[in-house]
């Protein structure tokens, strides 16, 4: 019986992902990269002086270090990438399932964070450290449309990336569905909401939430927002008041805080 074209694109895409590699750079990136026993390593590229910096965490590792000339450094980086000599290929990390870390257990009620078509890696990067910073479950985006695991992202987490769960969903609103079943209130951060967190948060700071960010510009689209329970806004003050995504984010954070 011949397969579904759909189950064969599903093989395929399982095959893609299991051969995908990722380039760390950066000295802290790659020194927490090499700290994380859950990363798996495979190759490390540096330069003398980067091999002393990172000391013996690169013994520690198991890794054999490729000394490379800072000049003609070896690995395959955009000529552009400030990696302060090295770099860690590595495969991306698998956090497990939604309902895992949506349902476990932790010290106070539980926040996610959710990018609806955030595509800068910069901003996911900086978002992934505000996350771990206010204690987030995790950050949540779509696999199409929003940035994936790069060196650059990795760069801005400033080893964020190693401890903070960063989830690829398929589709973002069925995933915000599934929160809503799992008890997560959704809040969508629009400027123009009637609401602020902290009004809309009245009385259910012991809730489950799950902020739900939209990209600079577009801001969240039709289904994202008609799919949250509530639009929310953060207060400015005067008439000029606009955050990027990623200080929105952190803002956020704090404002809904347990």
């Amino acid at each position: 019986m011949k397969k579904p074209k759909w189950v064969i694109a599903k093989e395929q895409a399982k095959r893609v992902a299991a051969n995908e590699t990722v380039w760390l750079f950066g000295l802290h990136a790659v020194r927490d990269a090499l700290e994380n026993p859950a990363r798996e390593k495979l190759r490390l590229v540096v330069t003398r002086n980067a091999l002393e910096r990172l000391g013996d965490v690169v013994a520690q590792s198991g890794l054999e270090p490729e000394i490379s000339d800072p000049r003609k450094f070896a690995a395959p980086l955009d000529p552009q990438s400030v990696h302060q000599g090295a770099a860690l290929e590595v495969k991306p990390l698998n956090w497990g399932s939604l309902e895992d870390i949506a349902l476990g257990d932790g010290p106070m009620p539980p926040r996610l964070v959710l990018l609806d078509r955030v595509t800068d890696p910069h901003n996911v990067g900086a978002i992934l450290r505000s996350a771990e910073v206010f204690g987030a479950r995790a950050v949540i985006a779509v696999q199409r449309h929003a940035a994936p695991e790069t060196g650059a992202l990795a760069k801005t987490a400033s080893g964020a990336l190693e401890r903070q769960p960063y989830l690829r969903v398929r589709n973002l609103a069925d995933t915000m569905t599934a929160l809503k079943d799992m008890g997560y209130l959704l809040l969508g951060l629009d400027g123009e909401a009637d609401q602020t967190i902290d009004t809309a948060l009245e009385g259910r700071r012991d809730r489950a939430v799950a902020l739900v960010l939209g990209a600079e510009g577009p801001g969240l689209r039709e289904r994202t927002r008609e799919t949250c329970d509530a639009l929310v806004r953060i207060d400015a003050v005067g008439a000029f008041g606009s955050l990027n995504v990623s200080n929105a984010a952190a803002v956020a954070l704090y404002a809904a805080r347990g």
